[in-house]
């Protein structure tokens, strides 16, 4: 297992993990103020693809866990890529399903590798908040699912959004308990994924604390 992931192209070594965490930072910081580029917005979709699959790598640490994350992965990203062919109702909602197993796997590998590791290192603190941030993704693509099955489940504002952008928001509004308010599960489901994706996210941050410290 590599303790650091080298680009032949500009001849340097960075940590397992820093890759994928800027990759969910600029995710969230830059790729919102380029939506309206097209091009910018494909470019990103394969970085993403590109650098969720090198954290899988990462975090492997035998062949085998790499392979089962490329079983899930690469379907995942051959349905993410036939939404710019095909425009189907239900290719959004399997998009959702396979990232929810995904993220949840790569998560999985990511705790395990954090709880494994007898020293504590920077990258394996960058390790730690790359699961915080496949946890919100992982809520997210979950209430997607659930407003695709049964719409209706979430009261949300009527502004120019897509369900993924509104549930990107409001998982990680829920996951750090901010609870804006501007978005409300309705159903007894989406309350009760609510809940359980708040409890989570203390519960996270405070085993994880722990474990580090």
């Amino acid at each position: 297992m590599p303790d650091k992931i080298y680009i032949p192209i500009f001849r340097i070594h960075i940590g397992r993990f820093l890759l994928l965490l800027l990759t969910f930072i600029s995710l969230f910081a830059v790729r919102p103020f380029l939506e309206g580029y097209v091009g910018i917005n494909f470019l990103m979709d394969v970085f993403v693809s590109a650098v969720l699959i090198s954290g899988m790598y990462a975090a492997a640490e035998k062949r085998s866990t790499f392979i089962i994350g490329l079983i899930i992965g690469l379907p995942a990203l051959m349905i993410q890529w036939s939404t710019y062919l095909f425009k189907t109702p239900v290719l959004p909602i399997v998009r959702e399903l396979m990232g929810v197993i995904f993220c949840a796997y790569l998560a999985f590998v990511i705790v395990r590798l954090i709880f494994r590791e007898d020293r504590v290192t920077f990258d394996l603190i960058n390790g730690a908040i790359c699961v915080y941030f496949l946890i919100g993704l992982m809520f997210s693509s979950i209430f997607a699912v659930l407003e695709g099955v049964h719409p209706g489940s979430f009261n949300m504002p009527d502004i120019n959004l897509t369900h993924v952008q509104h549930f990107t928001y409001f998982s990680y509004v829920t996951l750090t308990t901010l609870g804006y308010g501007d978005i409300v599960p309705l159903s007894n489901e989406a309350r009760s994924l609510a809940i359980l994706e708040s409890m989570i996210g203390q519960l996270y941050i405070a085993v994880t604390i722990a474990r580090l410290v």
